[in-house]
């Protein structure tokens, strides 16, 4: 994302980049959500019942956004490797779930595929 000479050019940099921004805030939010589906506990928690509806549409809302900019497969490509990312370390971290070195090297597959696309896309 190198922004050329003129104010066109210069749009479309910001364009992008605002992208990029909708697109991690709509990871951050199916983090939130994937968690609070979990810790709804069967959707018998009202208050993370609450969350994850909250967290649902805030990451499709981003989503959205992003998508009128980037490309269908990097957008939700990237948004489902963050949030599959995202919640796997969660649960290990918050969790406790198994951090087996097949695991952490399934999500360092992943990460690697993120960053992939990124720099495809640009």
């Amino acid at each position: 994302l190198r922004p050329f000479a003129g104010t066109a050019s210069l749009l479309l940099y910001r364009e992008r980049l605002m992208a990029w921004i909708y697109l991690l805030i709509a990871s951050a939010a199916e983090i939130v959500w994937a968690y609070s589906l979990k810790a709804s506990d069967g959707f018998t928690r009202p208050l993370m019942v609450g969350l994850n509806i909250a967290a649902l549409l805030v990451a499709v809302w981003f989503l959205v956004q992003a998508m009128r900019v980037l490309p269908l497969g990097t957008a939700y490509a990237v948004w489902t490797g963050i949030g599959v990312v995202g919640a796997a370390i969660l649960g290990v971290v918050v969790m406790g779930e198994s951090a087996s070195p097949m695991r952490l090297s399934a999500i360092a597959i992943i990460v690697a595929g993120v960053v992939v696309l990124k720099f495809a896309e640009s």
